[in-house]
Protein backbone atom coordinates (compact mmCIF):
# COMPACT_ATOMS: atom_id res chain seq x y z
CA UNK A 1 0.00 0.00 0.00
CA UNK A 2 2.65 2.41 1.21
CA UNK A 3 4.48 1.36 -2.42
CA UNK A 4 1.95 2.49 -4.36
CA UNK A 5 1.01 5.78 -2.46
CA UNK A 6 4.46 6.79 -3.35
CA UNK A 7 3.95 6.01 -7.00
CA UNK A 8 0.79 7.71 -7.29
CA UNK A 9 2.49 10.70 -5.43
CA UNK A 10 5.03 10.63 -7.84
CA UNK A 11 3.32 10.56 -10.93
CA UNK A 12 1.33 13.00 -9.72
CA UNK A 13 3.89 15.44 -8.75
CA UNK A 14 5.96 14.84 -11.85
CA UNK A 15 2.96 16.20 -13.97
CA UNK A 16 2.91 19.23 -11.96
CA UNK A 17 6.43 19.81 -11.75
CA UNK A 18 6.38 19.79 -15.72
CA UNK A 19 3.38 22.19 -16.07
CA UNK A 20 5.61 24.78 -13.73
CA UNK A 21 8.48 24.61 -16.09
CA UNK A 22 6.38 25.13 -19.17
CA UNK A 23 4.50 28.10 -17.44
CA UNK A 24 7.51 29.36 -15.50
CA UNK A 25 8.21 33.24 -16.72
CA UNK A 26 5.05 34.37 -16.93
CA UNK A 27 2.93 33.35 -14.00
CA UNK A 28 3.63 33.88 -10.79
CA UNK A 29 4.61 30.67 -8.45
CA UNK A 30 1.51 31.92 -6.28
CA UNK A 31 -0.66 32.48 -9.07
CA UNK A 32 -0.08 29.16 -10.80
CA UNK A 33 -1.85 27.17 -8.19
CA UNK A 34 -5.01 28.66 -8.91
CA UNK A 35 -5.20 27.87 -12.71
CA UNK A 36 -3.92 24.35 -11.78
CA UNK A 37 -6.39 23.85 -9.50
CA UNK A 38 -9.21 25.42 -10.96
CA UNK A 39 -8.46 23.01 -13.80
CA UNK A 40 -8.46 19.91 -12.20
CA UNK A 41 -11.91 20.90 -10.75
CA UNK A 42 -13.28 21.63 -13.98
CA UNK A 43 -11.64 17.77 -15.40
CA UNK A 44 -13.38 16.16 -12.67
CA UNK A 45 -16.70 17.73 -12.68
CA UNK A 46 -16.65 17.31 -16.42
CA UNK A 47 -16.05 13.11 -15.97
CA UNK A 48 -17.97 13.05 -13.29
CA UNK A 49 -21.10 14.35 -14.70
CA UNK A 50 -20.67 12.68 -17.59
CA UNK A 51 -19.96 9.20 -16.24
CA UNK A 52 -23.47 9.69 -13.97
CA UNK A 53 -25.09 9.95 -17.23
CA UNK A 54 -23.31 7.51 -19.00
CA UNK A 55 -24.13 4.47 -16.21
CA UNK A 56 -27.90 6.18 -16.03
CA UNK A 57 -28.17 5.36 -20.10
CA UNK A 58 -26.60 1.60 -19.41
CA UNK A 59 -28.97 0.99 -16.89
CA UNK A 60 -31.67 1.62 -19.59
CA UNK A 61 -30.40 -0.72 -21.56
CA UNK A 62 -28.31 1.36 -23.79
CA UNK A 63 -24.80 0.98 -23.47
CA UNK A 64 -23.48 2.51 -26.87
CA UNK A 65 -24.43 5.64 -25.38
CA UNK A 66 -21.59 8.55 -25.02
CA UNK A 67 -22.69 11.66 -23.29
CA UNK A 68 -19.21 13.44 -24.87
CA UNK A 69 -21.09 12.81 -28.05
CA UNK A 70 -24.08 14.28 -27.75
CA UNK A 71 -25.33 17.20 -29.45
CA UNK A 72 -26.16 20.24 -26.84
CA UNK A 73 -29.67 20.44 -28.54
CA UNK A 74 -30.54 17.38 -26.94
CA UNK A 75 -28.91 17.10 -23.78
CA UNK A 76 -30.49 20.59 -23.27
CA UNK A 77 -34.01 18.28 -22.72
CA UNK A 78 -32.74 16.65 -19.89
CA UNK A 79 -31.58 19.49 -17.88
CA UNK A 80 -33.66 20.08 -15.16
CA UNK A 81 -33.74 16.76 -14.42
CA UNK A 82 -29.54 16.36 -14.45
CA UNK A 83 -29.70 19.60 -12.25
CA UNK A 84 -31.95 18.60 -9.41
CA UNK A 85 -29.89 15.37 -9.19
CA UNK A 86 -26.60 16.48 -9.69
CA UNK A 87 -26.56 20.46 -8.50
CA UNK A 88 -25.38 21.48 -11.92
CA UNK A 89 -25.14 20.92 -15.77
CA UNK A 90 -22.71 21.00 -18.51
CA UNK A 91 -23.37 20.93 -22.25
CA UNK A 92 -21.20 18.07 -24.44
CA UNK A 93 -19.73 20.97 -26.17
CA UNK A 94 -18.08 22.68 -22.56
CA UNK A 95 -17.14 19.32 -21.44
CA UNK A 96 -13.33 19.49 -20.29
CA UNK A 97 -12.27 16.78 -22.94
CA UNK A 98 -13.82 18.79 -25.34
CA UNK A 99 -13.08 21.38 -24.62
CA UNK A 100 -9.38 20.52 -24.71
CA UNK A 101 -9.82 18.40 -28.14
CA UNK A 102 -10.44 21.99 -29.88
CA UNK A 103 -8.13 24.30 -28.51
CA UNK A 104 -4.93 24.12 -30.06
CA UNK A 105 -7.16 25.83 -32.88
CA UNK A 106 -9.11 28.00 -30.38
CA UNK A 107 -8.61 31.51 -31.60
CA UNK A 108 -11.04 32.32 -29.01
CA UNK A 109 -10.10 29.82 -26.03
CA UNK A 110 -10.06 32.52 -23.34
CA UNK A 111 -13.50 33.57 -23.61
CA UNK A 112 -14.40 29.50 -24.19
CA UNK A 113 -13.20 28.81 -21.11
CA UNK A 114 -14.72 32.24 -19.44
CA UNK A 115 -17.94 31.16 -21.07
CA UNK A 116 -18.10 27.45 -19.92
CA UNK A 117 -17.15 28.60 -16.04
CA UNK A 118 -20.35 30.76 -16.45
CA UNK A 119 -21.96 28.76 -17.71
CA UNK A 120 -21.63 25.70 -15.00
CA UNK A 121 -22.10 28.28 -12.10
CA UNK A 122 -25.27 29.90 -13.49
CA UNK A 123 -26.80 26.44 -13.92
CA UNK A 124 -26.84 26.19 -10.31
CA UNK A 125 -28.51 29.45 -9.68
CA UNK A 126 -31.39 29.61 -7.93
CA UNK A 127 -31.24 25.85 -6.91
CA UNK A 128 -29.97 24.23 -3.69
CA UNK A 129 -27.02 23.61 -4.81
CA UNK A 130 -26.24 27.22 -5.48
CA UNK A 131 -24.11 28.23 -2.20
CA UNK A 132 -21.60 25.29 -2.73
CA UNK A 133 -20.61 26.39 -6.36
CA UNK A 134 -21.23 30.14 -6.44
CA UNK A 135 -17.51 31.73 -6.99
CA UNK A 136 -15.78 28.88 -7.42
CA UNK A 137 -14.06 29.78 -10.49
CA UNK A 138 -13.08 33.41 -9.56
CA UNK A 139 -9.75 32.89 -9.02
CA UNK A 140 -8.78 31.68 -12.05
CA UNK A 141 -8.54 35.16 -14.71
CA UNK A 142 -8.09 33.68 -18.29
CA UNK A 143 -7.63 36.88 -19.75
CA UNK A 144 -4.81 38.26 -17.06
CA UNK A 145 -1.85 39.36 -18.34
CA UNK A 146 0.17 37.10 -16.04
CA UNK A 147 -0.35 34.51 -18.91
CA UNK A 148 0.81 36.06 -21.36
CA UNK A 149 0.55 39.94 -23.17
CA UNK A 150 -1.75 39.21 -26.17
CA UNK A 151 -5.03 36.82 -26.62
CA UNK A 152 -2.37 34.33 -28.58
CA UNK A 153 0.15 34.42 -25.90
CA UNK A 154 -2.64 33.87 -22.98
CA UNK A 155 -4.04 31.03 -25.33
CA UNK A 156 -0.97 29.32 -25.56
CA UNK A 157 -0.67 28.84 -21.75
CA UNK A 158 -4.18 27.44 -21.73
CA UNK A 159 -3.94 25.16 -23.55
CA UNK A 160 -0.29 23.96 -21.83
CA UNK A 161 -2.53 23.79 -19.02
CA UNK A 162 -5.42 22.20 -20.35
CA UNK A 163 -3.11 19.42 -21.64
CA UNK A 164 -1.12 19.25 -18.44
CA UNK A 165 -4.27 18.78 -16.16
CA UNK A 166 -6.02 16.33 -18.83
CA UNK A 167 -2.66 14.07 -18.89
CA UNK A 168 -2.70 13.58 -15.25
CA UNK A 169 -2.64 10.25 -14.56
CA UNK A 170 -5.48 10.36 -11.57
CA UNK A 171 -8.14 7.59 -11.93
CA UNK A 172 -11.28 7.35 -9.73
CA UNK A 173 -10.91 9.25 -6.67
CA UNK A 174 -12.67 6.38 -4.92
CA UNK A 175 -9.90 4.06 -5.63
CA UNK A 176 -6.73 6.59 -5.46
CA UNK A 177 -4.83 5.60 -2.02
CA UNK A 178 -3.70 9.20 -1.80
CA UNK A 179 -6.16 12.25 -1.82
CA UNK A 180 -5.14 13.51 -5.45
CA UNK A 181 -6.80 16.46 -5.25
CA UNK A 182 -5.21 17.50 -2.32
CA UNK A 183 -1.76 15.96 -2.45
CA UNK A 184 -1.73 18.34 -5.50
CA UNK A 185 -2.49 21.77 -3.37
CA UNK A 186 0.06 20.73 -0.88
CA UNK A 187 2.63 19.83 -3.39
CA UNK A 188 1.68 23.27 -5.04
CA UNK A 189 2.47 24.94 -1.47
CA UNK A 190 5.58 23.39 -0.85
CA UNK A 191 7.24 24.43 -4.77
CA UNK A 192 5.47 27.90 -3.87
CA UNK A 193 4.95 28.88 -0.64
CA UNK A 194 8.01 29.90 0.50
CA UNK A 195 9.20 31.48 -2.11
CA UNK A 196 6.08 34.03 -2.15
CA UNK A 197 6.59 34.88 1.11
CA UNK A 198 3.27 33.46 2.67
CA UNK A 199 2.66 32.38 5.72
CA UNK A 200 0.23 31.96 8.74
CA UNK A 201 -3.48 30.43 7.87
CA UNK A 202 -1.66 29.52 4.41
CA UNK A 203 -0.40 26.11 5.81
CA UNK A 204 -2.47 22.82 5.50
CA UNK A 205 -2.77 19.95 7.45
CA UNK A 206 -0.07 17.11 6.08
CA UNK A 207 -2.44 13.88 4.69
CA UNK A 208 -0.85 11.80 7.49
CA UNK A 209 -1.36 13.91 9.90
CA UNK A 210 -4.96 14.44 9.22
CA UNK A 211 -5.39 10.51 8.82
CA UNK A 212 -4.17 10.20 12.77
CA UNK A 213 -6.26 12.64 14.31
CA UNK A 214 -9.39 11.13 12.49
CA UNK A 215 -8.50 7.51 13.80
CA UNK A 216 -8.22 8.90 17.18
CA UNK A 217 -11.27 11.11 16.99
CA UNK A 218 -13.53 7.50 15.97
CA UNK A 219 -11.86 5.64 17.99
CA UNK A 220 -14.33 2.86 18.80
CA UNK A 221 -17.02 4.39 16.58
CA UNK A 222 -18.08 2.59 13.48
CA UNK A 223 -20.04 6.17 12.06
CA UNK A 224 -21.10 9.39 13.12
CA UNK A 225 -24.04 11.81 12.95
CA UNK A 226 -21.76 14.94 11.39
CA UNK A 227 -18.49 16.19 11.47
CA UNK A 228 -16.85 19.53 11.54
CA UNK A 229 -14.20 21.60 11.36
CA UNK A 230 -13.95 25.47 12.68
CA UNK A 231 -10.47 26.16 10.51
CA UNK A 232 -11.18 23.55 7.84
CA UNK A 233 -8.71 25.36 5.09
CA UNK A 234 -8.58 22.53 1.96
CA UNK A 235 -11.29 20.31 3.83
CA UNK A 236 -8.60 17.26 4.07
CA UNK A 237 -9.33 16.79 7.94
CA UNK A 238 -13.42 16.53 7.34
CA UNK A 239 -12.43 14.22 4.10
CA UNK A 240 -10.70 11.68 5.94
CA UNK A 241 -13.90 10.96 7.68
CA UNK A 242 -15.32 9.81 4.91
CA UNK A 243 -12.01 7.75 3.78
CA UNK A 244 -11.81 6.06 7.24
CA UNK A 245 -15.60 5.38 7.96
CA UNK A 246 -17.07 5.70 4.32
CA UNK A 247 -18.84 8.71 3.43
CA UNK A 248 -22.05 7.29 4.27
CA UNK A 249 -21.03 6.57 8.13
CA UNK A 250 -21.04 10.34 8.33
CA UNK A 251 -25.00 10.66 8.40
CA UNK A 252 -25.89 14.31 8.44
CA UNK A 253 -22.86 15.56 6.87
CA UNK A 254 -19.47 17.58 6.40
CA UNK A 255 -19.59 21.05 8.08
CA UNK A 256 -16.80 23.43 8.35
CA UNK A 257 -15.74 27.36 7.65
CA UNK A 258 -12.57 28.74 6.48
CA UNK A 259 -11.53 32.72 6.53
CA UNK A 260 -8.99 32.27 3.29
CA UNK A 261 -11.55 33.08 -0.17
CA UNK A 262 -9.33 30.76 -1.88
CA UNK A 263 -9.15 28.19 0.30
CA UNK A 264 -12.19 28.17 1.42
CA UNK A 265 -13.11 27.74 -2.35
CA UNK A 266 -10.92 24.70 -2.60
CA UNK A 267 -12.27 23.14 0.42
CA UNK A 268 -15.97 23.13 -1.79
CA UNK A 269 -14.13 21.84 -4.90
CA UNK A 270 -12.66 19.04 -2.87
CA UNK A 271 -15.97 17.97 -1.36
CA UNK A 272 -17.60 17.86 -4.93
CA UNK A 273 -14.33 16.04 -6.19
CA UNK A 274 -14.22 13.22 -3.23
CA UNK A 275 -17.95 12.51 -4.67
CA UNK A 276 -19.91 14.07 -1.71
CA UNK A 277 -23.47 15.47 -2.79
CA UNK A 278 -23.89 19.18 -2.10
CA UNK A 279 -26.51 18.34 -0.03
CA UNK A 280 -24.20 16.64 2.26
CA UNK A 281 -21.57 19.28 2.98
CA UNK A 282 -21.98 22.79 4.74
CA UNK A 283 -18.72 24.87 3.88
CA UNK A 284 -19.05 28.40 5.46
CA UNK A 285 -16.37 31.52 4.73
CA UNK A 286 -15.25 34.15 7.62
CA UNK A 287 -14.09 34.27 10.88
CA UNK A 288 -15.18 31.37 13.15
CA UNK A 289 -13.72 33.28 16.23
CA UNK A 290 -15.92 36.49 15.78
CA UNK A 291 -18.58 34.68 13.44
CA UNK A 292 -19.69 31.46 13.70
CA UNK A 293 -21.43 30.41 11.09
CA UNK A 294 -22.86 26.63 12.37
CA UNK A 295 -23.79 26.82 15.91
CA UNK A 296 -27.57 26.17 14.53
CA UNK A 297 -26.15 22.99 13.48
CA UNK A 298 -25.17 21.52 16.76
CA UNK A 299 -24.73 18.80 17.99
CA UNK A 300 -21.33 17.36 16.33
CA UNK A 301 -20.54 13.92 17.54
CA UNK A 302 -16.89 14.43 16.09
CA UNK A 303 -15.33 18.33 15.68
CA UNK A 304 -11.67 18.36 14.68
CA UNK A 305 -9.51 20.64 13.64
CA UNK A 306 -5.75 21.88 13.31
CA UNK A 307 -6.12 25.44 13.48
CA UNK A 308 -3.13 28.18 11.96
CA UNK A 309 -1.71 28.54 15.67
CA UNK A 310 1.30 30.26 13.74
CA UNK A 311 -1.07 32.93 12.70
CA UNK A 312 -0.41 36.38 14.63
CA UNK A 313 -3.74 37.92 16.19
CA UNK A 314 -4.80 39.07 19.31
CA UNK A 315 -8.12 36.80 20.05
CA UNK A 316 -8.65 37.53 23.89
CA UNK A 317 -11.01 40.70 22.64
CA UNK A 318 -12.92 38.28 19.92
CA UNK A 319 -12.83 35.21 22.66
CA UNK A 320 -14.69 37.61 24.80
CA UNK A 321 -17.04 39.31 21.91
CA UNK A 322 -17.94 35.31 20.88
CA UNK A 323 -18.76 34.41 23.98
CA UNK A 324 -20.77 37.60 24.81
CA UNK A 325 -22.71 37.03 21.07
CA UNK A 326 -23.23 33.54 22.41
CA UNK A 327 -24.99 34.37 25.20
CA UNK A 328 -26.77 36.46 23.78
CA UNK A 329 -28.48 34.12 21.10
CA UNK A 330 -29.00 31.64 24.17
CA UNK A 331 -31.56 34.20 25.43
CA UNK A 332 -33.59 33.77 21.89
CA UNK A 333 -34.21 30.41 23.23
Amino acid sequence: MDNKKEQERDELHRTIWNMANDLRGSVDGWDFKQYVLGMLFYRYISENFTNYVNEGESEAENPDFDYIKLSDEDAEQAREDLIQSKGYFILPSELFCNVREKAPSNENLNETLETVFRNIESSAQGRDSEKNFKGLFDDIDVNSNKLGGTVAKRNEKLVKLLNGVGDMKLGSYQENTIDAFGDAYEFLMGMYASNAGKSGGEYYTPQEVSELLTKITVLGKKEVNKVYDPACGSGSLLLKFAKILGKEQVRQGFFGQEINITTYNLCRMNMWLHDIEYTDFDIGHGDTLTEPLHWDDEPFEAIVSNPPYQKKRVIRKTMSEATVSRKQRNKNF
